[in-house]
């Protein structure tokens, strides 16, 4: 059963309509990137899965229970705040334990370990301010990590990151993928594309879509 299902759904942006009449499933165990030119749609199409943005026409499906983690790009988000990076990967954990709680030792254990697993153990105390661009991705992938979600939303995760921290966060998706989960990333790098993502959802700017494996779409764009 798939994690998502849209049926003949229509987007729209400052009245504009982005997305027109889009269906397709999103199911488990899979990784789909999204593609097209700027102002195409892919971020709002991305809000609207993450449950941020109504659709104007159509239907969105999900299953039932289903846990959403949504990464928006990083120039959405302010890196001069006040906070320490074991601070920010506890976020994931706030539907468990509350916004404001203490974190006990099994939580800190969860952020050590999130940290680990991106490459930044022992970096728990450090303000956000002093990470370079791919440091604070690397961050924000930990804090995915503690949410535990179904369904993974990401938004050009990899612009202006390094080519290290890009492989490094790839291989976690794979994980991810490989654990049963589903990924959505918006992308711009096709060659990436080719060789890591399973399906693929272009749009073209001009309402008109392709949504299926990624070796069919690819290659009717390049036709």
């Amino acid at each position: 059963m798939p994690l998502l299902r849209l049926q003949s759904l229509s987007l729209e942006r400052g009245g504009r309509a982005v997305v027109r009449s889009l269906s397709g499933e999103i199911a488990p165990g899979t990784l789909t990137a999204v593609v097209g030119p700027n102002g195409a749609g892919k971020s709002t199409l991305v809000e609207a899965l993450a449950g941020r943005l109504a659709p104007r026409e159509g239907r969105m499906e999900r299953r039932a229970g289903l846990r959403v983690a949504h990464l928006p790009q990083q120039s959405a988000l302010d890196r001069q705040f006040p906070i320490r990076v074991g601070d920010v990967v506890a976020l994931g954990a706030w539907s468990r334990i509350g916004l404001w709680k203490a974190l006990g030792g099994g939580l800190r254990r969860e952020v050590d370990e999130a940290l680990a697993a991106v490459g930044l153990l022992g970096c728990a105390q450090r303000p956000i301010s002093d990470l370079s661009v791919g440091q604070f991705q690397r961050v924000l992938f930990a804090r995915l990590l503690l949410q535990d979600a179904d369904l993974i939303l990401l938004d050009e995760p990899f612009n202006a990151v390094d080519e290290a921290t890009t492989a490094d966060l790839m291989a976690l998706m794979q994980r991810w993928r490989d654990q049963g989960r589903a990924v959505v990333a918006v992308l711009h790098d096709q060659a990436q594309v080719r060789a890591s993502f399973d399906r693929v959802c272009q749009l073209d700017g001009r309402g008109r879509w392709s949504w299926g494996t990624t070796t069919e779409v690819l290659a009717a764009c390049a036709a």
